[in-house]
């Protein structure tokens, strides 16, 4: 049971991590604002997809783990 008491451990660092990372971008001014990014509003309704951004953050961790794995 201990590998797995281990991988539990480490995904909630993980998941503690990412928590961080995302509130920290959120005092960016243009993450989740980019062109490309889908905003319709009409009357009531909102509908946001942070299309480009999420290419944008793909793109990045992409990058980052190929550079990990080395």
């Amino acid at each position: 049971m201990a590998p797995i008491g281990k991988a539990l451990v480490f995904m909630g660092i993980a998941i503690a991590v990412a928590g961080l990372a995302i509130w920290g971008l959120s005092s960016v001014p243009y993450i989740g604002r980019l062109p490309g990014d889908i905003y319709v509003r009409r009357g009531n309704f909102t509908f946001y997809f942070p299309l480009a951004t999420s290419i944008l953050i793909s793109i990045i961790l992409t990058i980052l783990f190929s550079l990990m794995r080395r």
